[in-house]
């Protein structure tokens, strides 16, 4: 019997088309064969930040979220997994990724499975996964899978197929290390989302504590 998951794809790309939502896209689809392999559907849903960078300044600055922007922070808080992804500028995740979990309830990912993915010039950036968004999401109380996926631009261009790409001719090639980064990582995310109950949402009229039990207390 099929069940479902609700999967969230964070991409932080400031231009269009951007390296960050390729990564996030081939993320997303790597996931999707592992979640498909294990017999779960998988509804997904993307949250491209650059269209919300002018509504997140203003959240920041009235305490508000715009009608778009509360979508897309739902979209994230009640999925079962998330996927993020990155540009790194000065060795740290942009201001536009931080400013959007910035703005994200601090307990709304609390146990949820998250994969992360970052793109740069070269890879000397790397580590930034390792030592800026990494800690970020463990500050979150969410669940990091080990293997974070970097991409400098030298991975986009010895590409040679592993996944369906290849030469001219449309020929299979051997696995790039990008490729064989993105499998591993998209197995073990599906391996943490599927092997979780699916998440609830949480009810914003549901009374934590009982009225009975706040009045013993006091």
């Amino acid at each position: 019997m099929k069940t479902s998951r609700r999967i969230a794809v964070v991409s932080a790309g400031l231009r269009q088309p951007s390296s960050t939502r390729l990564l996030a896209d081939r993320l997303a689809d790597a996931a999707g064969r592992q979640f498909a392999l294990r017999e779960v559907d998988v509804d997904l849903r993307v949250v491209e930040l650059r269209e919300h960078a002018h509504d997140l300044t203003n959240h920041l600055l009235s305490g508000f979220p715009s009608a778009s922007l509360e979508r897309a922070i739902q979209s994230v808080t009640t999925a079962d997994g998330l996927i993020a992804v990155s540009p790194i500028f000065t060795a740290s995740y942009s201001g536009l990724f931080k400013t959007f979990f910035d703005v994200v309830d601090a307990d709304a990912l609390e146990g949820m499975p998250v994969l992360l993915g970052a793109t740069g010039g070269t890879e000397r950036h790397s580590l930034a996964l390792e030592h800026a968004m990494r800690p970020l999401f463990t500050y979150l109380h969410a669940i990091v899978v080990p293997t974070g996926v970097y991409a400098a631009t030298s991975d986009w261009g010895s590409e040679t197929g592993g996944d369906g790409a290849g030469d001219p001719d449309g020929n299979p090639g051997a696995p790039t290390g990008l490729t064989r980064r993105i499998e591993r990582g998209a197995r073990e995310f599906a391996e943490l989302v599927t092997g979780r109950e699916p998440r609830q949402a949480a009810d914003p009229f549901a009374v934590p504590t009982p009225f009975e039990q706040l009045l013993a207390e006091n």
